[in-house]
């Protein structure tokens, strides 16, 4: 080592870091970055539930609506869970359904796979696959005035213990 000039022949405790000091920066830092790091793929699991998922399932909801609301106001035969509907077999828009995913209704109720494809409801119960639900209530809020509500949910959701859902409303009024 070499003195500066005007020094006796030390350096002083201040003029640098010593190796250990740096290593132990950098092991604070690793620590700091690794939990940083995960905090990255919480947020990123986050992003697909509410972003994707939950546009989906409006989007689900809205199909079904405008399915719905194309049905003439007395037809109470449609069946509804099929694309296209048929003429009989369903319930159309008579009062009755539920909007609630956990009491779902025979006839107001359909499921979608995970790329939004209509499945067949096999003996009355949800089919297998099944990642998307659509339930429906109609009610008759006042004389030709019938009140549609539909909840589209998803089997389950990314870091969440509820999965997300999306509640849609609409009115439909007698003679249309």
């Amino acid at each position: 080592m070499r003195a500066h000039p005007g020094r006796s022949g030390r350096l002083s405790a201040d003029e640098g870091f010593s190796l250990i000091e740096a290593m132990g920066a950098m092991a604070l830092l690793l620590i700091v970055m690794a939990g940083l790091m995960s905090m990255d793929s919480v947020s990123m699991r986050m992003t697909e539930t509410q972003g994707h998922l939950s546009s989906r399932t409006a989007e689900y909801a809205q199909d079904k609506m405008e399915q719905l609301l194309a049905l003439a106001y007395g037809d109470t035969t449609s069946d509804t869970t099929v694309f296209p509907a048929v003429a009989t077999g369903g319930s159309g828009l008579a009062v009755g359904g539920s909007s609630d995913p956990t009491a779902p209704v025979a006839k107001y109720v359909d499921y979608l796979d995970t790329n939004g494809n209509l499945l067949a409801a096999g003996g009355g119960g949800a089919p297998a696959g099944w990642f998307y639900k659509r339930v429906w209530q109609i009610t008759n809020p006042s004389a030709n005035l019938k009140q549609v509500t539909i909840t589209v949910t998803t089997a389950s959701g990314f870091l969440s213990a509820q999965p997300p859902s999306t509640t849609i409303v609409a009115l439909k009024s007698f003679p249309f």
